[in-house]
């Protein structure tokens, strides 16, 4: 089994994306099909989810991810 830490700077361009194109804090969130041009975007989405930066919402029909309130500061 393979297993690698997505770097830092994938992440960085992640959050830089919810944060100032989207502004999606708290209960604002962005479905993840949205986000389909970063190439790692499950394992970025579970290791800040893992830190606590994401809140995962498990929708019907769709997966949505905001970045988590508590950390805005």
């Amino acid at each position: 089994m393979l297993f690698f830490m997505v770097s830092d700077i994938e992440k960085a361009n992640f959050m830089y994306k919810l944060v100032v194109g989207k502004r999606n804090w708290g209960r604002k969130y962005e479905r993840l099909e949205h986000l389909k041009r970063f190439e790692n975007l499950n394992r970025i989405v579970k290791e800040l989810s893992k830190k606590e930066w994401l809140n995962v919402y498990n929708k019907p029909n769709y997966t949505a991810v905001s970045l988590n309130s508590k950390k805005k500061r």
